[in-house]
């Protein structure tokens, strides 16, 4: 997906995956495009402000973003399995 940054460029959305781990009660968040990406969460919603915070800082840990800069993300699947056993 594409999106216009705030200061008027076209750019890629970063597509993040979540998925929901049965076993640990959490969400999980990963994705290809921010390197490093890997945080958890036990409700959808702080997923997304953790999110908020993590992307740029892990963004400009990696020298892929300048400071300051909005990083807009999509979430780009959401996988949850049941538990057939259960």
């Amino acid at each position: 997906m594409r999106v216009i940054h705030p200061k008027g460029k076209l750019m890629d959305a970063l597509k993040i995956n979540a998925e929901w781990d049965e076993e640990a009660r959490v969400w999980v968040a990963t994705s290809h495009d921010v390197d490093g990406l890997a945080i958890e969460a036990s409700t959808m919603d702080a997923l997304l402000e953790r999110l908020k915070i993590v992307i740029p800082e892990l963004m400009e840990a990696n020298h892929k973003a300048m400071v300051g800069d909005e990083l807009p993300f999509m979430l780009d699947g959401f996988f949850a399995r049941s538990n057939p056993m259960r």
